[in-house]
């Protein structure tokens, strides 16, 4: 008797039966919502020779598809046309390689002093409102969803709108009408912010501007599919991210000494993002697939027509592959996981994702070292039910800085002449270099009893050397 799927996971591991299975059946069949098999893959080897091999079809009208769970099968099979990740070459690569240049290494490094500017006055607000904060909405949302909706050109105010839809499509506990509803919801929003692009497209240097002058006008693509691509650029820029963000800080705040280290040694943070999105796979569900051809993986015949199920969540915990793989540990070196998938359809924008985290988590603890959580650890509501798995609130708190104090007073030692008058006004605050005379500050801050005598020198200094700044 075959397992039931989709298990249910744990907040920071994948199901514990992936581990059983990959050690006493790592191809196994199991039994999908709608009764038919499928085979699931555990380990690291077979789940990426499955993602690289041209004969598993990621199409899901293919006959066999595994749909894990009745919202997810209404909304890709009524969802037309497919976005690229749902089509298989050569149609999936004469898609890509229209965006391929837009999230290139070269050209997301030119994107980091924005996405910096972001980070810096999300901060900002955050601190200027005071604690606590629901930091899973206020920070780890709000970043993405500003930094996608500024590559795409989407209004950053319709944020709400396109979040609910994204995380209503996303549910794998819906009704099956409701993603479909959000879908198409979705792309008539798309549509008209198309028609008024296509009034002046030149007028915008945003990438549905180019999308529209360099693929629909000259009939590389058509309005439709231009509205599967951007669609699926939205969703996948900001919802993944966002979780990513978030359970990224939860993990540092759990594992205070790894958080401190990277406090002292910023260089650790390119490793500790690789190491996050590894340790959480948060696009959990990645891999579903159907066999074109008879297909033997991992000393199992997979026949033509069956549903496969290569889940990059347990191929990232695979110890062949990631020694002590349930430990968060942001020293390991996690460059090879699968968490972006693998093959041709490994994720378009990883590079912007991983600029993105690597920005946050440069930044975040530098600023906030006293980020705490403001509710007990077991309190906190983890969103299993979705595609994309996260965090739906993240409560945090922190001590506030000290505000920055102005200085009170300048000095131009290279004005002074000696002439002693400040240290008589103001003993406490001024004296004299006993070698050349000039002048000496005692008290840089000095307390409210001494500001006027401090106001008296500057007045007396003969050379001006003194000023006042408040």
């Amino acid at each position: 008797m075959s397992v039931e799927f989709p298990m249910r996971r744990c907040p920071f591991s994948p199901p514990p039966d992936y581990a059983r299975l990959r050690d006493e059946a790592p191809v196994s069949q199991v039994t999908m919502p709608d009764g038919k098999q499928a085979w699931l893959l555990t380990r690291y080897e077979d789940v990426k020779a499955v993602l690289s091999d041209r004969r598993f079809s990621t199409e899901p009208g293919q006959p066999g598809y595994p749909f894990i769970s009745p919202a997810r099968a209404s909304l890709l099979i009524n969802e037309q046309p497919a976005p690229l990740i749902r089509l298989d070459p050569p149609e999936h690569t004469r898609h890509r390689r229209m965006l391929t240049r837009e999230f290139a290494l070269a050209q997301v490094g030119k994107m980091r002093p924005a996405i910096q500017r972001t980070v810096d006055e999300l901060l900002d607000r955050l601190e200027e409102k005071g604690p606590p904060a629901d930091f899973a909405e206020e920070f780890a949302l709000a970043l993405p969803t500003t930094v996608i909706a500024g590559i795409l050109g989407v209004p950053y105010e319709d944020r709400e709108y396109f979040q609910e839809r994204a995380q209503a499509k996303l549910d794998l506990t819906a009704e099956p009408e409701v993603p479909v509803r959000a879908g198409e919801e979705m792309r008539a929003y798309l549509d008209n912010l198309i028609t008024e692009k296509m009034r002046d497209p030149d007028a915008h240097d945003d990438l549905i501007s180019r999308l529209v002058t360099r693929q629909v006008q000259p009939g590389n693509l058509s309005r439709e599919q231009a509205l599967a691509t951007i669609e699926l650029l939205l969703m996948g820029g900001h919802e993944t991210t966002a979780n990513m963000i978030a359970l990224g800080t939860l993990s540092l705040l759990l594992n205070p000494g790894q958080r401190d280290e990277l406090i002292a040694n910023p260089d650790l943070v390119p490793g500790a993002v690789e190491e996050m999105l590894r340790f959480h796979t948060i696009v959990h569900y990645n891999g579903p697939r159907v066999a074109l051809e008879d297909v033997e993986v991992g000393g199992q015949l997979i026949r033509a027509g069956e549903g496969v199920l290569a889940m990059v969540s347990a191929a990232n915990r695979d110890p062949e592959q990631f020694t002590g793989p349930d430990a968060f540990d942001i020293h390991r070196d996690a460059r090879h996981h699968l968490a972006f998938s693998f093959g041709v359809h490994q994720c378009l924008g990883q590079q912007l994702a991983r600029a993105e985290l690597q920005i946050v988590f440069g930044t975040l603890f530098q600023r906030l070292p006293a980020l705490r959580l403001a509710v007990p650890e077991e309190e906190l509501n983890f969103n299993f039910d979705a595609f994309v798995y996260g965090i739906k609130s993240l409560p945090l708190t922190w001590t506030p800085r000290e505000p920055e104090r102005k200085r009170q007073f300048t000095v131009d030692d290279s004005a002074c002449v000696g002439g002693g008058l400040c240290a008589l006004a103001a003993p406490a605050v001024f004296s004299q270099n006993e070698d050349d005379g000039l002048v000496v500050v005692l008290d840089e801050d000095p307390p409210e009893s001494e500001r006027e005598a401090v106001r008296e020198a500057a007045r007396l200094c003969p050379a001006l050397a003194i000023r006042v700044e408040s």
